[in-house]
């Protein structure tokens, strides 16, 4: 029995694309386990969709394979549908400013395009 979905996660251009065809398929299918459950479930938990302070409506998707951490970049449009920006693999403690800067610069052209 599948689940309701409640939100729709949404591929913008080829941005997130690029990202995921370079990950390993254990790590592309955690990847997708992630997305089903962000479509599926109301209240997200923060260990898997969380606001980036700071932002103006950046989220980053959490996804962690053993000890490997990926961080997706994210947005919301209409409240129901989750576009996807830029993923990368998370090497140190603090995110990259170059990842948000890019992630926002994919908002800002989703937003100019709409």
């Amino acid at each position: 029995m599948s689940k309701e979905k409640i939100k729709t996660v949404f591929l913008y251009k080829d941005y997130f694309t690029n990202f995921l065809d370079k990950q390993k398929q254990k790590v592309k299918d955690k990847i997708i386990w992630t997305f089903k459950l962000i479509e599926t479930i109301q209240q997200v938990p923060e260990d898997y969709l969380k606001h980036l302070k700071g932002t103006d409506g950046l989220y980053e998707i959490r996804v962690q394979h053993g000890s490997d951490i990926f961080r997706i970049f994210c947005f919301f449009d209409s409240g129901k549908l989750v576009v996807l920006a830029n993923g990368f693999q998370k090497k140190t403690q603090k995110t990259p400013k170059s990842e948000i800067d890019k992630a926002l610069k994919i908002k800002n052209e989703y937003e100019t395009e709409k």
